[in-house]
């Protein structure tokens, strides 16, 4: 690549040096053999300190305008909830900002002046990449990230009674723009492909989708205080949910906490308040819509904005089998089916104390998840009830070994059981007690690999166990108020996660699942990834 250009005083200084020391040069030679005389050596000394000074000062001025054209653009724009406002994947220390959003930057004041040169042959810093981290941005202020996961392997098919399949899933591809509108109002947004994107259902997430999963806009105000004005966000509860891309945890699959009672990604019509307490201490506020105890097709939602009429049946959004899964509340064309407004918050600690440490505590309330018109299959209406979620979590990554060590608790508390869908369904095998509950531990070691291919690669071997019991006491409801067993799980993965770089991460992980259901799990998989963010 051509060599960097100089700056103009840098030609100055050195035309100058050149001339002077022609000058030189020649009076030394004209008074060759003679002794010069002490003036003139005084003048000499003197010329020779002025030209050191002005060098020095060229220097320092030169250093300070390379400082200027590599300084990144005021108040850059940060992703609060997606990860690149927090490190991503084993490169980053544990203690580093958790999940809350991001404190935002201070408007920028006037850069002071140097105080000290910097090196005259200091390299230039590369120009910012805008988009896909691999061009430079045709707008000023806008950015377009993107990150993404593959699948492939065998897993057991319980519908198939066991039997191992084969398979591969192009399981999502979301873009990332963020547009920097001000130093203190950013736009953010994630737009989502899942299933290579072919959807054929308006509410379809298992064959595919292309949707809106993030839109909002920030307004930084300071430090202790910023909003995040009404759009689509993601309630502010567990550490994967609001850092769910694929360099951010080991396994092939995300955890399994994630996967339901945490409905990852949880998103939500909301608003919020955030922002930095004092240092390693966080938080973020949030009033969105209610998830809904409605997890069927957008076809079976009324234009009155009901669930099915009396003698048709739905599925529940809430059940023994996939806890919250399928509970979110629709983010498009009023087809909210509650008026109910739910409230959210969470606290991030890093304490300097524990160097290292990171962790969480959240909450989630909506005093009301039932729908209007819902119903029984006995042509009962149903009554209220209220969910409350609590996560605690935290990650350690011990300072100067590779040892990390993880740790979360998760629990949904319903106010009144014998309200929710599932337990009036005619179907007893999904019924949901008082209380959902999970567990898991974590542990992983970083082995550094060396530099393959200009990159440093990083190997993280780990195993994770989870407990899961979506299926406690405290049944009620038209349906048969005995648990089956089949809510309650363990699962063993081991796996290793290889990273040739903390934007791309290659994985393997085996996975175990152990069920009280009579039949079986019948859930186990041998899975490979392919994920990336950048």
């Amino acid at each position: 690549m051509p060599a960097p250009r100089r700056a103009p005083a840098r030609h100055f200084a050195a035309s100058l040096l050149a001339t002077v020391s022609l000058l030189a040069l020649s009076d030394g030679t004209a008074h060759a053999g003679d002794a010069a005389p002490p003036a003139a050596q005084a003048s000499n000394e003197a010329l020779l300190k002025k030209l050191d000074a002005m060098e020095r000062r060229i220097k320092m001025l030169e250093g300070q305008l390379r400082q200027q054209k590599s300084a990144p653009p005021a108040a850059a724009a940060k992703r609060p909830n997606a990860s690149a406002a927090a490190p991503a994947g084993p490169y980053a220390e544990a203690a580093a900002a958790p999940a809350a959003p991001a404190a935002p930057a201070a408007p920028t004041a006037p850069a002071a002046p140097a105080t000290t040169a910097a090196p005259a042959d200091t390299p230039a810093a590369p120009p910012k990449r805008g988009i896909l981290g691999l061009a430079d941005s045709p707008v000023v202020g806008l950015s377009i990230g993107a990150y993404g996961e593959f699948f492939f392997g065998s897993r057991q098919n319980p519908a198939a009674g066991g039997q191992w399949q084969n398979g591969f899933d192009a399981r999502r591809f979301v873009l990332l723009p963020t547009y920097q509108i001000t130093d203190n109002i950013i736009f953010n947004a994630e737009i989502e492909f899942e299933h290579a994107g072919s959807g054929f259902d308006n509410d379809d997430k298992l064959h595919g989708t292309a949707e809106i999963e993030q839109m909002w806009i920030d307004f930084k105000i300071v430090d202790q205080f910023n909003w995040r004005a009404p759009g689509i966000d993601l309630v502010p509860i567990g550490w994967t949910n609001q850092h769910h891309e694929p360099t951010g945890f080991y396994s092939v699959l995300r955890p399994e906490l994630y996967n339901g009672l945490i409905p990852s990604t949880w998103k939500v019509p909301g608003t919020s308040v955030y922002g930095t307490l004092m240092d390693g201490l966080k938080y973020q506020v949030m009033v969105s819509a209610s998830n809904e105890d409605f997890g069927d097709a957008f076809g079976l939602r009324t234009d009155a904005k009901t669930v099915p009429p009396l003698g048709t049946p739905y599925f529940p959004g809430i059940d023994g089998h996939n806890a919250l899964g399928f509970s979110n509340p629709p983010l498009g064309d009023f087809s909210q089916l509650s008026n109910s407004v739910a409230v959210s918050g969470r606290l991030d600690f890093s304490p300097a104390f524990l160097p290292g440490f990171a962790g969480s505590v959240s909450a989630y309330y909506s005093p009301n998840i039932t729908l209007r018109g819902a119903h029984d299959d006995m042509g009962n209406f149903l009554g209220r009830t209220s969910l409350t979620v609590l996560d605690g979590e935290f990650r350690y990554r011990v300072p100067n070994t590779g040892l990390e060590l993880k740790g979360e608790y998760v629990q949904a508390i319903f106010g009144n059981p014998a309200n929710l869908r599932a337990n009036n369904d005619s179907d007893a095998t999904d019924n949901v007690g008082r209380t959902m509950w999970g567990a898991s531990g974590e542990i992983a070691y970083h082995v550094p690999l060396g530099t393959i291919l200009n990159s440093a690669w990083e190997a993280v071997p780990f195993y994770r166990y989870t407990i899961e019991n979506l299926q406690t006491g405290g049944f009620a409801g038209t349906d048969l108020n005995a648990p089956t067993g089949a809510g309650q799980l363990q699962f063993h993965n081991v796996g290793i996660a290889v990273f040739p770089s903390p934007k791309l991460v290659l994985k393997a992980t085996y996975q175990k699942v152990i069920g009280r259901d009579p039949a079986g799990a019948n859930s186990d998989s041998v899975l490979g990834g392919v994920g990336f963010f950048f």
